[in-house]
């Protein structure tokens, strides 16, 4: 006979009291038990004529067409069209034109504003390929603190990882061991030295190790440890997206938060149960509203 297994319910995985969650997110925020971790859904915040980066994968994946149109089947992919790139016009014409794209000045959004406001925070998480939160890091003279960044396996001496100071200049784990925040870019950015993670050569070597954590700095995963996750402007809908969240969390809390309005996905849903994920059913400046007030 054969089982099937339904996927959660969207309201088995909601708080059923939004600012009873918030409540808790700030308090364990200033307790330092929380890691932030940020999806380029938080430039929807911004109206469309003062973002002028891609908001998320689909029109990161049209820029690129604009600039090599890649064939038909493919045209959808951000990875595919990224490979194709670089198969056909070279890696560094790929890495130009994705530094093109991403080095602009951009306004920070309300939830960059309130992650870089927050005193010393042990390890902050950043997906997207913009340098906006870098960038409010550094304004701030006092706070001692660098970032690690993803690098392109392939393309690079054999290391996961690079660690910069806030200066751009690079440095080594054990200096950023000492760092009182750590900002983790798992798939690079454009400052300071045009690191991307993209293609389907970058995911087939990283997707690889994983799962084992070889590409996870180790203090990444000692910072980790024991903490809860904050998803702000992320969404779960591809796998590889899925992937990365699940395997940058490993071994912390059981219990986790995402802002995430309207309606989830089957996938979705499933993937915010299995790795005890409670979503949090508002628009994602509601929620920094909310925090910001709570702080």
């Amino acid at each position: 006979m054969t089982v099937t297994t339904l996927a959660p319910d969207t309201d088995s995985v909601t708080v059923p009291d939004a600012a009873a969650a918030l409540a808790d997110i700030a308090a364990a925020l200033a307790a330092r038990q929380v890691v932030p971790y940020l999806g380029p859904s938080a430039f929807d915040l911004l109206p469309p004529d003062q973002c002028p980066i891609p908001r998320n994968s689909a029109e990161l994946v049209q820029r690129l067409n604009a600039k090599v149109a890649a064939p038909g089947r493919i045209r959808a992919s951000l990875t595919a069209v990224a490979q194709f790139i670089e198969t056909r016009k070279h890696r560094k014409t790929l890495e130009s034109i994705l530094n093109e794209i991403f080095r602009q000045t951009v306004p920070a959004t309300p939830v960059h504003a309130l992650l870089a406001a927050i005193p010393a925070p042990p390890l902050l998480v950043d997906v997207w390929y913009d340098n906006v939160l870098d960038n409010l890091l550094s304004a701030t003279t006092d706070r001692h603190w660098g970032q690690i960044q993803g690098v392109s396996h392939p393309q690079s001496t054999g290391e996961w990882v690079r660690y910069y100071a806030p200066d751009g200049a690079e440095a080594s784990a054990e200096v950023a061991a000492g760092w009182d925040t750590v900002l983790y870019k798992p798939s690079g950015a454009v400052t300071p030295a045009g690191n991307y993670l993209i293609s389907d050569s970058d995911y087939v070597e990283i997707l690889t190790e994983i799962d084992i954590q070889t590409p996870i700095p180790a203090i990444v995963q000692d910072r980790r440890a024991g903490r809860h996750f904050l998803y702000l402007g992320c969404r779960f809908d591809h796998e590889i997206q899925r992937t990365f969240a699940r395997q940058i969390a490993k071994r912390s809390s059981d219990s986790h938060w995402a802002v995430i309005p309207g309606e989830l996905s089957k996938n979705e849903a499933r993937f915010l149960s299995l790795h005890g994920i409670k979503r949090i059913d508002m628009t994602l400046e509601e929620a920094v509203e909310g925090l910001r007030t709570r702080a």
